[in-house]
């Protein structure tokens, strides 16, 4: 009986000594995951801040410069 229940203990100190171990794995992997959300976060806000003024000026310059011209399947009626 006495081998039984120091069996038991151990291996309940097994399974606390796991979950500790899977709790701190979770808790590294959170951090790495936000450290790597806020590193692409950064690189995102980098290339709009770069790319915002071109795609800003071929936007209106589409917008603004208008030219007048017939559409190539128009036909005079007559």
């Amino acid at each position: 009986m006495a081998s039984q229940s120091q069996g038991i203990q151990q291996l309940l100190q097994a399974e606390k000594r796991a979950a500790e171990k899977v709790a701190e794995a979770r808790k590294r992997d959170a951090v790495e995951v936000d450290r790597d959300t806020a590193e692409r976060l950064g690189r995102l806000q980098d290339s709009y801040r770069g790319n915002r003024s071109a795609v800003l000026g071929e936007l209106l310059s589409r917008v603004c410069d208008i030219r007048p011209e017939f559409h190539a399947n128009y036909r005079v009626a007559g």
